[in-house]
Formats: structure tokens, C-alpha cells, sequence
């Protein structure tokens, strides 16, 4: 290649070194803390009703602030029991299978019953094979219990025996002695709490209450 051509004479290089002087480097927001003007690295939530939003503070300040959070802060027992419920679903809506909630929907069922009723009067049944509505029903059997349920009755300090609405009276009780608000503010039993409430879904799916 001749050095002399006039098209290498053409060619233009664009410095890489200038381009990497030219941009600036990315700084942190000033900590959100009043009267702070330290860098807030540290990223902490907003609250309830904020989620996904954050606030940055310095190191510090951000340990101040985590000590004194509280999500359910400014809600009632009924409220959080509420909310712990709604958690369980993720909080999104659930209905129950066929069934709309509606006047109309409750008078289509009750006919549709009537309907099948005289149809089974009707018809011969020598071998018994379906009852009629007197016929005591069939009890729903009983979930075996393996180890990590066993260690869930244990959590709400009950048997494995215990029934369904033993289970969820229990659980009833436990967060409203295991909640901080209940404790002055105590964030000591926040662990137990949460196993209290990891133990109350993994027994409700797997069909024990």
C-alpha cells in the first residue's frame, strides 16, 4: 500500500481516549436524610402503597432509618389481618368456582338443583349408586403430614391431629402477640412472625385448613 495515496491521506480516526474524557461520570443522589448532604448510596423503601419506589440515603442514615421502618405502620388489627390474607393470593382478586355473586346467579343454581332433583326421582337406582341429598356425604381425606408439615404444626405449637379452624385460630393469635405494634414497637419477634406465617401457607396449600 502506498503511504502517499490520496485516499489514505483521506482516512480520519476517531481518538477513542478523547471520547472516553468526554463522559462525565455517573454520581450518586444526595442522601434524602434532612439536613444530609452525604452521598446516598444506599437505596431503602418507601412504605406501603409506594412499592417499587425507593429512598437513597448515606450509610448511616440508612440504618437509622431501616431501625425505625414498619410496613404496617398506621393500620389496625383487622387491617393487617387483611393484608396477611391478601398476601397469601398475592394480593389479587379470587372467586369461587362457578359461581358469579349475583342474585341471577344464585336463582340459575337453585333451578338447575330443582331440575336435577326431580330427574333423580325419576329414575331407577337398584344398585344405589346415587344417593339421595339425606345420604350422609363422604368425609374429604385427610392430607398425609410429612416432615415439613410436621415442623409447621410445630412452628404454631400444635399437634398434627389439629383440625382446620384450630390451625387458623392459632395463627390468629400468634401474629397479633408476634406483631411489633402489639409489642411497642418490639422488632425482636419479627423473625418468629415470619415463620409463623411461612408455617400458616404451607399448611393452607397443602389442604390442611
Amino acid at each position: 500500500m502506498k503511504l502517499d495515496s490520496e485516499y489514505f491521506d483521506a482516512i480520519r480516526v476517531k481518538s477513542k481516549r478523547k471520547g472516553k474524557r468526554s463522559a462525565e461520570p455517573r454520581r450518586a443522589p444526595t442522601c434524602a436524610w434532612e439536613g444530609c448532604s452525604e452521598a446516598g448510596s444506599y437505596k431503602a423503601p418507601m412504605g406501603r402503597d409506594h412499592e417499587g419506589q425507593y429512598l437513597h440515603f448515606c450509610v448511616d442514615h440508612v440504618r437509622q432509618y431501616n431501625k425505625s421502618y414498619n410496613y404496617f405502620s398506621g393500620l389496625n388489627d383487622k387491617d393487617i389481618q387483611r393484608h396477611l390474607k391478601e398476601s397469601l393470593t398475592g394480593h389479587r382478586p379470587t372467586w369461587t368456582m362457578g359461581h358469579n355473586g349475583t342474585s341471577a346467579g344464585n336463582g340459575a343454581k337453585a333451578a338447575s338443583a330443582a331440575r336435577a332433583k326431580r330427574w333423580n326421582s325419576r329414575m331407577r337406582d337398584p344398585f344405589d349408586l346415587f344417593p339421595g341429598e339425606d345420604a350422609p356425604r363422604p368425609q374429604p381425606r385427610r392430607p398425609k403430614v410429612r416432615s415439613l408439615e410436621h415442623k409447621a404444626f410445630e412452628t404454631l405449637d400444635l399437634t398434627d391431629e389439629a383440625s382446620g379452624e384450630v390451625i387458623r385460630t392459632r395463627y390468629k393469635s400468634l401474629v397479633k402477640q408476634l406483631h411489633p405494634d402489639a409489642n411497642g414497637g418490639d422488632r425482636g419477634t419479627e423473625d418468629k412472625l415470619r415463620e409463623v406465617i411461612q408455617a400458616y401457607k404451607l399448611l393452607k396449600q397443602s389442604g390442611f385448613c
